[in-house]
């Protein structure tokens, strides 16, 4: 019993952790090579324990020396240090450069070459590895088309024999040519293999009795040029004369069919035979039997050819399919179950029943968003794509003073005798071309009311309907806007008392800067008084100018503060720098008095020009110097320094003002924009 255990557990260890490399001579996409490789991973990968690692070669396209070279120097990189368990090289250029480079990429790997048509024992020996090679030829049976011809067409005149002047094609040639040799028929045997496919494409564009082609393969016109897949099924799809193909790649593609070897089975007799080397079995050379007489049904009722004189086993592919082909499982289905039909049908009407009642519930649902919608205050409609008016709220008809089962099914352009409704259209007109600016408009009621509202458009989408359209809302904001114009109001009330707290300041300054000027002319009176009995005119014009000069001063100090206090009107253009200036020299006194320092710097090349409001620029500037100034009386009197920064970034003017007094504590910083906020 032991024994029997191991022989039945014995292929299994041996898979464990296998590595397979597969070469394929062509690119990925090229759909022979493709479906062979496909069939192989279907048999290897559901064994989880082989690791497959594919390499292209890509030589249908690049055929060089040059190239080959280039390949082998990428592979020395790629495969070193690599240890593989089978070597499997699909068609011929991929099994030639294992041979040639095999003694600098492996050491005792057995190879398994699937594709080729011929194989040579002395090119396998003169490499040395005429004991590690096995083979799956894929030979195709041409002599076996010919007949399957003859017979769908006993009335055959000419065949063609379609065939490309590739390396590949070369291998298949000597059959071609065995086959010409040993033809006796009574029909023309014509073998094709210098022409262009849009030769190809003229030749069979025009229908011909008794006439029909066999297409070996075409993938190289006779200029070199490399023809695609699709543009090879394409001329086969709209020939005019019957195509029979030797390999499955054209099947379902236009192709009539024949003999033909079907790659995907293949590919999987090429997996099972690496299976078979991976459990140690002995190498072999085998010829494909994966040969399989499969014809397209649509192209044998389109050249009528009667597939049953065959007399053989054939597979038919496109097969037209009855109703009942159709439908076979449905039917047979309903067959099974028709012990339970009546059992369904009582669920039927209890699903009618429930689907009933989900419908009342629905128009319950229905009529109470209805009562909804009427209870919003706002006015509100929705229009399809095509601006269509498919619903609304009472609301909105009473602001266009229409009945809502007049306006549904039409659009507000279509009632151009109501004033309301032209009124709401330029509205929409206008907030269409500029959503920012004309997002709000005045109405008047029935009582002369005026009404402010905001309009908002919103985009819907249907999905069971596959529609669109627009939700439009008008917000009555009358409230609001009032509310808005009161804090306004409260705001300027704010800003005009801050002005006023401040007023104290500039009389302390005024007060200041008038004292020398009145000392001056204290003076200058008391001198005219004392020295009247000189009568020099001259000293006398001396003593007015001096008063007038002082004046002067007075005046325009009185005047400095008169604009400041004022607010401002309009935004206008001004000068940062000498606003600042302005403001400084009425506090000046006041900071020189507290021993605080001021630097303003300007930085060179800055513009220092501004639009805005002059009057409320310089009070917030005084506000902050004040603050600064009320913290800087903390520090030492000889500590006290203020630093104003004024430069351009980009087309902004940055104004920078940094005291010493420590800064604004961490807790307060977020709180300083909020109105009436202090620490004082």
């Amino acid at each position: 019993m032991k024994k029997s255990l191991l022989i039945l557990i014995f292929p299994i260890l041996l898979l464990a952790n296998s590595s397979v490399l597969i070469i394929n001579s062509y690119h990925k996409g090229y759909e022979f090579s493709d479906s062979i490789v496909n069939g192989i991973e279907k048999v290897l990968y559901p064994n989880s324990e082989i690791d497959v690692n594919i390499l292209y070669m890509d030589s249908k396209r690049v055929t060089s020396k040059e190239y080959y070279e280039s390949l082998e120097k990428l592979y020395m990189v790629q495969l070193k240090n690599r240890k593989y368990d089978l070597i499997i090289t699909v068609d011929r250029f991929a099994y030639d450069f294992v041979l040639e480079t095999y003694n600098e990429f492996f050491t005792d790997e057995p190879i398994l070459t699937v594709g080729i048509e011929n194989f040579s024992k002395i090119k396998a020996k003169r490499s040395g590895v005429e004991n590690k090679v096995s083979a799956l030829l894929e030979k195709r049976d041409l002599k076996g088309n010919l007949k399957a011809i003859r017979k769908l067409l006993p009335s055959i005149k000419k065949l063609y024999i379609i065939n490309d002047k590739s390396l590949n094609a070369l291998h298949t040639e000597p059959l071609i040519k065995e086959l010409l040799k040993d033809f006796k028929e009574d029909y023309e045997l014509i073998y094709l293999k210098e022409d262009s496919l849009d030769d190809l494409k003229t030749k069979f564009s025009k229908k011909e009795e008794d006439v029909a082609a066999l297409f070996i393969r075409f993938y190289k016109n006779k200029d070199g040029k490399l023809n695609k897949n699709t543009e090879i099924a394409k001329f086969i799809k709209e020939s005019k004369v019957p195509i029979f193909i030797t390999d499955s790649i054209f099947i379902k593609k236009g192709a009539v069919g024949g003999r033909i070897v079907d790659l995907d089975r293949f590919g999987k007799t090429s997996g099972e035979m690496a299976l078979d080397i991976l459990n140690n079995k002995p190498h072999k050379i085998e010829v494909s039997k994966d040969l399989y007489y499969i014809f397209d049904s649509k192209k044998l009722e389109e050249f009528t050819l009667p597939v049953d004189v065959l007399k053989k086993d054939y597979e038919i592919v496109n097969k037209r399919t009855t109703f009942y082909d159709e439908n076979r499982g449905f039917i047979d289905f309903i067959f099974t179950i028709s012990p339970f039909l009546f059992i369904l049908i009582l669920g039927l009407v209890h699903n009618i029943y429930m689907r009933k009642k989900v419908e009342k519930d629905l128009r319950q649902r229905i009529d109470f968003d209805e009562v909804l919608l009427n209870a919003i205050d706002s006015p509100i409609f929705w229009q399809d794509e095509k601006g269509i008016i498919i619903d609304s709220n009472n609301i909105f008809c009473k602001l266009i003073d229409l009945n809502c089962s007049e306006i549904y099914g039409k659009r507000l352009e279509d009632f151009t005798e109501n004033r309301n409704a032209r009124k709401v259209v330029k509205v929409l007109e206008k907030f269409n071309e500029d959503k920012d600016e004309n997002n709000q408009f005045k109405y008047f009621d029935e009582n002369f009311k005026k009404k402010v509202y905001l309009v908002k458009q919103e985009k819907f989408r249907d999905e069971k309907l596959k529609s669109e359209g627009l939700v439009t809302i008008f917000t009555d904001i009358t409230k609001e806007q009032e509310i808005a114009k009161e804090k306004q109001k409260n705001k300027q009330f704010i800003i005009q008392q801050s002005k006023l707290a401040e007023i104290g300041e500039v009389f302390s300054s005024i007060a200041h800067q008038w004292k020398s000027p009145l000392v001056e002319i204290t003076a200058i009176a008391q001198e005219i008084f004392y020295t009247k009995k000189c009568e020099n005119v001259k000293e006398d014009d001396s003593f007015v100018s001096d008063i007038m000069r002082q004046v002067d001063y007075m005046t325009n100090t009185i005047n400095d503060f008169q604009k400041f206090i004022m607010p401002s009107n309009k935004k206008i253009e001004f000068d940062i720098q000498e606003a600042i200036n302005s403001m400084l020299e009425i506090v000046n006194h006041n900071l020189k008095y507290n021993s605080i320092k001021i630097n303003l710097n300007v930085q060179d090349g800055t513009n220092t020009m501004v639009l805005g409001y002059k009057n409320e620029f310089m009070q917030s500037f005084l506000n902050i110097i004040n603050n600064a100034k009320d913290a800087l009386l903390n520090n030492d009197y000889k500590n006290r320094r203020i630093e104003i920064r004024i430069f351009n970034i980009d087309r902004n003017l940055i104004i920078t003002i940094e005291d010493n007094a420590g800064g604004i504590d961490s807790q307060n910083i977020h709180k300083i924009f909020r109105p009436y906020y202090s620490t004082k």
